[in-house]
């Protein structure tokens, strides 16, 4: 700065740019350097991503040169061919056996078999020096192979005369032991398969052994289940994978085996002492199975194991009492002894899955007793259904012929209540604590009504005791509606239904019985219904037995079915007042359909008398729109509706009067009135909703009567009526009668003239249609544009009519 500046002289001084547009060249800048700034980032963002993909190999199927992926792995390759080697080797030595061994020597043949086996047997040795396993695998299998051709070379050569079968059995069990030795040695310790063929080969010994010496089946089965023990004991205490799974497999094949054939000779024991070796060989069974869960490594396996334990001996014990005591004892004897294993969940020392399994073998035996007595209690219900088909036949002489009419009594099923008993004390004791405890003592409770509920017909007591122990156990189940638990309060009622539906078809065999117990069920239910509760259930049973009551008393007065009617129809009644005093409780709407279902009943009572059908059909009319009265239940006004034009059809029908109109106008008339009181009341309702329905429920059926009507007076006053509405329709500017009148009116009109149209067409000349029908055309074609005009202005007129 120049000297000759003073300090006071630079306020003063003027800036190059002024500050405001260096502020803006600043910002400007500013968003180059930004925008500049964004572009770098985008670029960096993007070669840092190429490099990531540059440092991934790419795909093969991008590569030209990437190797074809193999199929198969080359331990698997090496594995079929192994196999599939040993397999040709086996197969070359069999047929070297069988074949070629009679052109040999003694000593060649010795030499052969000998040299193969020992090399086949070595083999192994030296190949696993040199890690090849996989190979000596294959080559100790062609060995052991060799053993099984040495065995049978031996028997054809030397032994002919000996026993086949107990050759094989003292073969395999050489066998066995070679090969255990063999897979035992140090040099040939690592090979798995001789430990478990050694396995498989000692599945036979015994059986063999037992068929050879002609045992019986006992015998035989023993044998069979001591294989399997010993399976077990091998499964147990060896660690070795491959031979712990042969050995499973080896039990449960075994094991299988036998107890199917000691439970068939269980079955079939025809003594005691029969049935006592049979139990014992399913008592050894019980005990390899309870031995295994004890000792078992899982415990679903070792639940699965104890529940088997647990039916083994129930039927061990159960075959043997089932022997010595009638047949039908033999299921309440295996429950007894099912119901006994629950003593076992008391003992501590028994692992928890063993008490567990015990606990579900023991439900099991209970429910296959319960399954035992469904037949008992199936006929019990349902067998008085027959009596629809006898009603009032006569009375049985006691409640078991009450019970069975159609169905055959099931045998041995005197002591069916004694099963249900013993399962009932079961739940009821067995289970003291927990969730389950109220549903446990909800199914004594229904174990013990259907034991109440089938002792009449199994102790054949008299008809009437028989119906009066139904009476009863009704009462009582609807007494215990009164219990605060809403499980059991459903439970009895459905008890209670159930006992009373029983209960009247069983008395429907007398006409006394009959009109007594309805009457007493009414009074039950009724009386039942005073709790609100229970009420949604017992007021509708209570109508409904009302109804059978009245058909009950009208037959039993010889009535026929259509006055009875009369008395059914007091039902619907008592269910629309009683629906009236309910209000909105939840027993209104069951109780409005029990009334409804009734009043049906009466109309089809009704059917075969039409003067008193259009009688029945008026009074559930009156019924329903008495219904209808009731807020929420204006719709009902529509069936009112409808059943009072029924009576009122039905009534002309009675007469044999034809006319439509008597049958349309009825309809008609109150139609009209309602659709004028609706318009009325909504000057916004259209005409088609409140006319259209009435004129069109008497216009339409006379408009198809008058087209077949001969005659002049039909077409004249429906011609007549049509054109009356056609002008009220014009003078009040409504569209339904309007349109409706017109159109009858001009269908009438053309009906009438129709015939002189026909003449006309007769007399004139046979060009003159086609003339007439071209000159039309012109006409139309010349007017056409004129005519669409009239017809929008038509539209538009009739559009603005409400």
């Amino acid at each position: 700065m120049p000297c000759e500046v003073t300090r006071t002289t630079l306020p003063g001084m003027t800036h190059l740019p002024p500050p405001a547009e260096e502020l803006r060249l600043l910002d400007a800048e500013l968003r180059q350097l930004d925008a500049r700034r964004a572009q770098l980032l985008t670029r960096r963002a993007w070669l840092v991503s190429t490099l990531r993909r540059a440092q991934q190999p790419l795909p093969v199927a991008w590569s030209p040169t990437a190797p074809p992926r193999p199929e198969t792995a080359a331990p698997s390759v090496q594995n079929v061919l192994l196999v599939l080697g040993g397999v040709l080797l086996t197969l070359a030595a069999a047929v070297f056996t069988l074949v070629s061994w009679g052109h040999m020597g003694i000593t060649g043949r010795a030499l052969v078999l000998g040299a193969v086996t020992l090399a086949a047997l070595a083999g192994p040795m030296l190949l696993l020096k040199r890690g090849l396993r996989s190979t000596a695998e294959s080559v100790a299998g062609l060995g052991l192979a060799l053993t099984v051709l040495d065995a049978y070379a031996l028997h054809e050569a030397a032994l002919t005369g000996t026993d086949g079968t107990g050759y094989a059995a003292a073969a395999s069990a050489v066998l066995a032991v070679i090969w255990s030795a063999y897979g035992l040695l140090p040099a040939t310790a690592a090979l798995r398969l001789p430990l478990p063929s050694a396995l498989a080969g000692a599945q036979f010994p015994l059986l063999l052994w037992a068929l050879a010496a002609d045992a019986g089946p006992y015998l035989i089965t023993a044998a069979l289940l001591v294989t399997a023990g010993l399976d077990t004991v091998v499964a147990l205490r060896v660690a070795t994978g491959s031979v712990r799974i042969a050995a499973v497999v080896g039990a449960y094949g075994m094991g299988g085996w036998g107890v199917l054939a000691a439970g068939w000779l269980s079955l079939t024991a025809d003594g005691p002492g029969a049935a006592a070796r049979a139990g014992g060989l399913l008592l050894l069974a019980a005990v390899i199975a309870l031995g295994a869960s004890w000792r078992g490594p899982g415990t679903r396996h070792s639940l699965g194991l104890a529940i088997a334990s647990g039916l083994l001996t129930v039927g061990a014990f159960g075959g043997v009492a089932r022997s010595g005591l009638p047949s039908e004892w033999a299921v309440p004897a295996h429950l007894a002894f099912g119901v006994a294993l629950l003593a076992a969940m008391t003992a501590g020392r028994l692992p928890e899955a063993i008490r567990h399994g015990f606990a579900w073998a023991s439900g099991v035996v209970q429910a296959l007793a319960l399954l035992w007595t469904l037949p008992v209690v199936t006929v019990v219900l349902l067998g008085p259904a027959g009596w629809v088909g006898r009603v009032w036949s006569g009375a049985p002489s006691d409640a078991r012929t009450a019970v069975a009419v159609e169905a055959p009594w099931p045998p041995d099923s005197v002591t069916a209540p004694v099963v249900l008993v013993a399962v009932a004390a079961v739940l009821a004791l067995a289970i003291r604590t927990g969730p389950w405890r109220a549903r446990a003592r909800l199914g004594a409770l229904g174990l013990l009504w259907a034991t109440v509920l089938m002792l009449p017909a199994v102790l054949g007591i008299p008809y009437v005791a028989g119906m009066a122990v139904l009476g009863v156990m009704t009462a009582a189940a609807l007494y215990v509606r009164k219990e605060a638990v809403p499980a059991a309060r459903l439970t009895a009622l459905v008890l209670a239904l159930v006992t009373s539906v029983s209960l009247a078809l069983t008395a429907l065999a007398s006409q006394t019985a009959t009109l007594v117990v309805l009457s007493v069920l009414v009074g039950l239910f009724a009386a039942a219904s005073w709790q609100a509760s229970v009420t949604p259930v017992t007021a509708p049973a209570a109508l409904g037995y009302a109804a059978a009551l009245a058909s009950a008393t009208g037959a039993a007065m010889d009535w026929p079915p259509a006055p009875t009617a009369l008395l059914v129809l007091a039902v619907p009644v008592a269910a629309a007042l009683l629906a009236a005093r309910l209000g909105e409780h939840r027993a209104t709407v069951p109780v409005e359909c029990v009334g409804a279902a009734t009043g049906l009943l009466a109309v089809g009572l009704a059917v075969t008398d039409p003067p008193l059908l259009a009688l029945v059909l008026a009074l559930c009319g009156v019924i329903a729109a008495g219904t209808a009265l009731r807020p929420g239940r204006r719709p009902v006004g529509y069936a009112a509706t409808a059943l009072f034009v029924l009576a009122a059809w039905v009534r002309l029908a009675a007469w044999d009067i034809g006319t439509p109109e008597a049958y349309t106008l009825p309809v008609t008339v109150p139609a009209l009135l309602v659709g004028a009181l609706r318009r009325r009341r909504d000057p916004r309702a259209s005409s088609w909703t409140a006319y259209g329905p009435g004129l069109a429920a008497t216009l339409l059926p006379s408009l198809v009567t008058a087209w077949a009507d001969p005659h002049w007076t039909r077409p004249l006053l429906l011609g007549t009526a049509a054109l009356l509405v056609t002008l009220l329709g014009a003078r009040h500017h409504l569209q339904a009668p309007l349109v409706l009148g017109g159109s009858v009116l001009a269908l009438v009109t053309l009906h009438e003239l129709a015939p002189y149209v026909v003449q006309v067409t007769g007399a004139l000349p046979r060009w003159a249609p086609p003339a007439l029908a071209g000159l039309l055309l012109l006409a139309l074609g010349a007017t056409y544009e004129q005519r669409i005009r009239d017809v929008r202005r038509v539209r538009d007129v009739l559009g603005r009519m409400n």
